[in-house]
């Protein structure tokens, strides 16, 4: 690093930014941004997360990028449904979700081997469900519910049951919803 920008930071001090700026936040940040605003490599900030993580800070890493949960208030309410579907569909049934005010907080499968699965997603609206869709494709990555027939559980938050049941009822409508 050169004299014009200073010293460099210890990683205690860099974590603690880390930190600071996720906790300030409310939408995910990238590793890649993380790495450029604290002048590292992003392997590095893959480290500095992890230990946040062990240090037991609510850090998850998201489709969209590292995000830092807050306390769930009293008011929000959840609920697991169980669908099913294809590849194909699945921007459909993200989209009937948040366009009802819901927000897909997980997807998780059973797998014969290590049990549940869960991956963090935090989709709230078309623009996040457009920028997953996109990642899906240009990662080429497969979705977890190509390893069970299709057959997966969302965990879905929202201010209101209402808001839940209306979700639910689109995407029975669909054919969705595992009944």
């Amino acid at each position: 690093m050169n004299q014009a920008r200073g010293k460099r930071k210890s990683g205690k001090e860099r974590r603690k930014q880390v930190l600071n700026l996720l906790q300030q936040t409310p939408e995910p940040v990238t590793g890649s941004e993380l790495a450029d605003r604290m002048q590292v490599s992003r392997q590095v900030i893959v480290q500095d997360i992890s230990l946040l993580r062990a240090k037991e800070y609510p850090i998850v890493a998201t489709s969209q990028g590292y995000l830092y949960l807050r306390q769930a208030k009293p008011e929000i309410k959840t609920r697991i449904i169980a669908c099913r579907h294809t590849l194909k569909q699945t921007e459909h049934e993200l989209n009937l979700i948040v366009d009802c005010g819901v927000t897909v907080v997980d997807v998780t499968v059973e797998h014969p081997v290590y049990g549940e699965i869960t991956g963090s997603l935090m989709i709230k609206n078309r623009m996040d469900v457009k920028r997953f869709m996109e990642k899906l494709s240009q990662t080429g990555a497969s979705l977890l519910s190509s390893l069970t027939d299709g057959v997966h559980l969302h965990k879905l938050e929202s201010v209101s049951a209402d808001r839940l049941n209306a979700a639910e009822q689109a995407l029975k409508k669909s054919g969705y919803l595992l009944l």
